[in-house]
C-alpha cells in the first residue's frame, strides 16, 4: 500500500481513527515530544507505528486494546529517577512505559 501523505497527517490519521483514550494519550505523548524536542522527525515504520527520532529512533508509539507502549530503543541507557519505564525492564538496549486507560490524566509524571 503507498500513499501520498506524510508520516505526520498519518499519525494525526492514526489519532483520529482511535477516537478514545488511546488517541487522547498518543496526541498528548506527542505533543510532549514535540515540546521537548522541537525538531524532532516523526516517522511512520513497520506497518503502522509512530516513530519519533533525532539522530536515530527516540522511541515508537504503539497502541494496542489496553494500553499505549511508548518504546525507548535506548531506554536501558538512560537514568530513570522517577521509575517510569514498567516495561521491557529486562530488555538489554530498549526499555518502555506503558500507560492504561486513565493514568496519563491521573499521574503528575503526565503534566
Amino acid at each position: 500500500m503507498t500513499t501520498d501523505k506524510t508520516p505526520a497527517q498519518l499519525i494525526d490519521d492514526r489519532i483520529a481513527e482511535l477516537g478514545d483514550w488511546r488517541g487522547e494519550t498518543l496526541a498528548r505523548v506527542r505533543a510532549l515530544m514535540r515540546e521537548a524536542l522541537p525538531d524532532v522527525v516523526e516517522e511512520w515504520k513497520w506497518r503502522g507505528v509512530p516513530t519519533w527520532s533525532r539522530d536515530g529512533i527516540i522511541c515508537t508509539g504503539e497502541t494496542y486494546k489496553s494500553v499505549v507502549k511508548l518504546t525507548f530503543a535506548k531506554g536501558a541507557s538512560l537514568d530513570d529517577p522517577a521509575r517510569l519505564f514498567n516495561s521491557s525492564l529486562d530488555g538489554k538496549v530498549r526499555r518502555a512505559i506503558d500507560i492504561r486507560e486513565g493514568e496519563a490524566r491521573r499521574s503528575t509524571r503526565w503534566r
